[in-house]
């Protein structure tokens, strides 16, 4: 735990007694605060107060004492409207943060040279993030990884020399983080997503800009320049005097570190040497994976990790569970679970990577289905196809695409794991990317990934990727 020390003696009001909300709890208290917990959800009130915080409505309490309000990321700061104990907090003149904030100020308080690496973009953050964290690690760093990957940042370790934070960061949580300042920022990439909480995507993109934009003095700001918002974002850095690390995927640049050939490249005044091979590394398959590879690799380098520990790092990366995960082989078939893939947009990435797909996909169909998908059906040998949007995706892929409808996952994995098996391809892949929500069969894309790798690894024959 970070006990957070810069409210000692202070009144602190938390909304939104999640995951990240108790640990604010647990942390302003530690560190001597006064805590007043509230949310809209009874139950989570009752668990604050089972461990031993003072519980309120904030419609009914005195802001005159209040020296803040932490809110947790998922309470509306801006839209569609705010929170009704945000208008409360600013009818009073009491300031609205998050977590990370009171993570940014006990590390300036206390170790402000501390290594703070926050990452975030509309894609690949959570992938990125898992990786920089296993850089670090394999070059003999204690660290620390956290924030919207998973574990609250104030359950993690306290800043330090020679320990270092790995932050993945949405833009809701950076909407909540004022001054948020790491040592590397790095911004992957913008495109729309959450409009229904920031209005419009220009405002989405300056809440994203804002994390590079606050890289400390000396520090490094890394943004991949293959979409118009995060060129013109990386200019502004430049205008602005900051250190700017260019990243595309895409294009060969003059300065800064692209990906060609499968190589990994950093090119500057002219000059241009290779920094790592990505290619045959299984967990770092496709066009997205090189964009998060190719900005890991750059944080890696602003940390001062060699050339041969970063290639090392990169070779024994075991990739995140669900997403792209390689969770066995049987002869010639590989099978891929890629349950984050929970729309199209995602499940994209992973076509895009492989030629002869065995393709299991359905669920909780989202608005547009899979039409967008249709340039990757060549690749697709048969898919099947489960849960409630398996009528529709059958008459998406019609006659272009064998297909049949599995219903359910277990009847899928079956299925396609022997029509594969039997195809005779030299590189046949059987790949769960839903395209869809996992609602109607399964409560999270976590449970049904582990249920199709534990369907998986009960075949005959299946054995682990190494």
């Amino acid at each position: 735990m970070i006990p957070v020390t810069s409210f000692a003696g202070k009144t602190v009001a938390v909304f939104g007694l999640g995951g990240s909300g108790l640990a604010s709890c647990h942390a302003l208290k530690a560190g001597g605060a006064e805590v007043v917990a509230a949310d809209d959800n009874a139950e989570n009130v009752a668990k604050a107060a089972q461990a031993g915080f003072v519980t309120a409505d904030l419609r009914n309490v005195s802001w005159a004492n209040v020296a803040s309000l932490v809110l947790a990321p998922g309470v509306p700061l801006t839209h569609p409207v705010p929170h009704w104990s945000v208008l409360k907090a600013r009818e009073a003149g009491v300031e609205v943060i998050g977590d990370i904030e009171l993570f940014c100020r006990e590390r300036r308080r206390h170790a402000p040279e501390a290594p703070f690496i926050a990452i975030t973009g509309t894609n690949g953050k959570s992938t990125t993030t898992a990786l920089i964290a296993h850089l670090t690690k394999v070059a003999g760093y204690d660290t620390q990884m956290g924030g919207n990957i998973g574990t609250a940042i104030l359950s993690l370790e306290p800043p330090r020399m020679g320990r270092v934070h790995v932050i993945e960061m949405s833009s809701y949580q950076i909407d909540l983080t004022p001054s948020l300042d790491p040592s590397i920022g790095i911004l992957l990439n913008v495109s729309e997503d959450h409009i229904d909480r920031h209005g419009n995507i220009e405002h989405y993109a300056a809440v994203k800009e804002r994390l590079v934009a606050g890289v400390q003095g000396g520090g490094t700001s890394i943004v991949g320049v293959d979409d118009g918002f995060c060129r013109d974002v990386a200019d502004r850095l430049d205008r602005a005097g900051k250190t700017v690390v260019r990243i595309s995927v895409k294009n060969p640049l003059a300065t800064g570190i692209y990906f060609e050939h499968g190589n990994i490249v950093r090119a500057s005044g002219g000059a241009r040497s290779e920094v790592a091979v990505l290619g045959g590394i299984g967990s770092l398959r496709g066009l997205h994976n090189a964009q998060n590879a190719a900005c890991a690799a750059a944080a890696a380098l602003a940390m001062g990790i060699s050339l041969d520990v970063l290639q090392n790092g990169l070779r024994s990366f075991p990739g995140l569970a669900h997403r792209m995960e390689q969770v066995g082989r049987r002869g010639n078939v590989l099978f891929v679970n890629d349950s984050k893939g929970t729309n199209a947009d995602a499940t994209a990435h992973a076509l895009s990577s492989f030629a002869d797909i065995f393709w299991i996909a359905g669920g909780k169909p989202k608005a547009g289905g899979i039409t967008s998908l249709t340039g990757f059906f060549p690749r697709i040998r048969k898919a099947y196809l489960i849960g409630e949007a398996a009528q529709e995706f059958s008459g998406t892929l019609g006659e272009e695409v064998a297909h049949e409808i599995s219903q359910t996952l277990d009847v899928a994995v079956e299925h396609a794991a022997r029509d594969a098996e039997a195809s005779g391809l030299t590189d046949a892949v059987v790949l769960l990317s839903p395209a869809c929500a996992s609602f109607d069969q399964y409560r999270n894309f976590e449970i049904r990934g582990t249920k199709f790798r534990e369907l998986v690894q009960a075949l005959p024959g299946v054995k682990p990727v190494v």
